[in-house]
């Protein structure tokens, strides 16, 4: 690890994100296991939200998917930058300002991803996403109304 890589991972643990990191990833009966770069890996994550392959909370990267869902490099460096994301933010405020750019690019787009700056700022290709246009808040409502009326009901 760099430096640089070594700050973030101490100033990780002092802010809590990742201490909270490893306790969303216990609580999801997640595996954990150390990863490149300073961060750390929670494979198995069992709990359904949030709906993505990864996330990252501090240096942990959580996913449903096996360790091996990683050998991806451009998806690797797609969550570091998230955890750089914490260091810059001073911990788990980016939480609530992460919900909040989701919100406000799922209206303006349609996705969560597209228009939150915090998942340009981390790169959408290498996180898996597509840039997605900007378009009538009506279209959005219609996609979305539509997406729930399709899934299938619980029993």
């Amino acid at each position: 690890m760099t430096g640089w890589q070594w700050v973030k991972v101490v100033g990780n643990f002092l802010n809590l994100s990742t201490v909270a990191g490893l306790v969303v990833g216990a609580i999801g009966r997640a595996r954990f296991s150390r990863g490149p770069r300073g961060l750390f890996y929670a494979n198995g994550y069992r709990l359904g939200f949030p709906y993505a392959g990864a996330f990252t909370i501090g240096n942990v990267v959580l996913s449903k998917h096996e360790r091996s869902y990683f050998d991806e490099q451009p998806l690797v460096m797609h969550e570091e930058r998230h955890s750089w994301q914490y260091l810059c933010l001073i911990g788990l405020p980016l939480l609530p300002l992460y919900g909040v750019a989701a919100v406000v690019s799922w209206a303006l787009t349609g996705d969560p991803a597209s228009r939150n700056p915090f998942e340009r700022l981390a790169n959408l290709k290498d996180g898996g996403y597509v840039e997605r246009p900007v378009q009538p808040f009506s279209k959005t409502l219609t996609q979305t109304l539509s997406v729930l009326r399709s899934r299938p009901k619980a029993p």
